[in-house]
């Protein structure tokens, strides 16, 4: 049996044009115009999960789907630094930022770390390989991350080498206990790239 996973990233919220930590905000308004002008994109799926943040709920329900909250796949928790700039913790705490971003064990901002993140995902990942059918998930950038760095075995440290465009579709086929790894193709693709086998 071959299992199908397809993460969707969500359009984009104020947090991300003003490169703040999500703070949960929504998506704005030309974020909520790209995701309705993108609808309609997407093969049909057996269920549908969503992260439990506001710009991937709003995402999924602009898209027309219906999404079941899934905790574990929420955005990595980052603690006392939600909602300010890396530029602002780079100036109030330079050398907690710098190891953050050089050890995924670390979480000096009193969340969660990189590494957990990505135990996390993979846990999760590992539940979706056993079910039947297309799944589709509507999740954050760092969670298509950590389902990458899983996916291909990769060290935890090639995580912040990722970027995740928003809209991005990344396709996961697991098979014979190994993930295959389709990278983000955009959502709003042309009707011959909408196929995804």
């Amino acid at each position: 049996m071959t299992s199908r996973v397809l993460l969707v990233s969500p359009a984009i919220g104020a947090s991300l044009r003003q490169a703040r930590f999500d703070d949960g905000g929504p998506l704005d308004a030309g974020g909520a115009a790209r995701v309705r002008a993108a609808a309609g994109g997407l093969p049909a799926v057996a269920r549908v999960f969503v992260s439990p943040g506001a710009r991937c709920r709003e995402t999924a329900a602009a898209l027309g789907l219906e999404g079941v909250p899934v905790p574990e796949l929420a955005g990595l928790d980052v603690g006392r630094w939600t909602g300010r700039t890396l530029e602002e913790v780079g100036a109030a705490e330079p050398e907690a930022v710098g190891r953050w971003l050089a050890d995924p064990g670390c979480a000096p901002h009193g969340g969660e770390s990189v590494r957990d993140l990505c135990a996390r995902v993979a846990a999760r990942l590992e539940g979706l390989r056993r079910l039947e059918g297309r799944t589709l998930a509507v999740v954050e950038p760092e969670v298509v991350r950590a389902a990458a760095v899983t996916a291909l075995d990769l060290p935890d440290t090639a995580f912040w080498r990722l970027d995740v465009p928003p809209l991005t579709v990344t396709e996961l086929s697991g098979r014979a206990g190994r993930w295959n790894l389709r990278l983000g193709r955009p959502l709003a693709a042309s009707d011959d790239d909408r196929t995804l086998g």
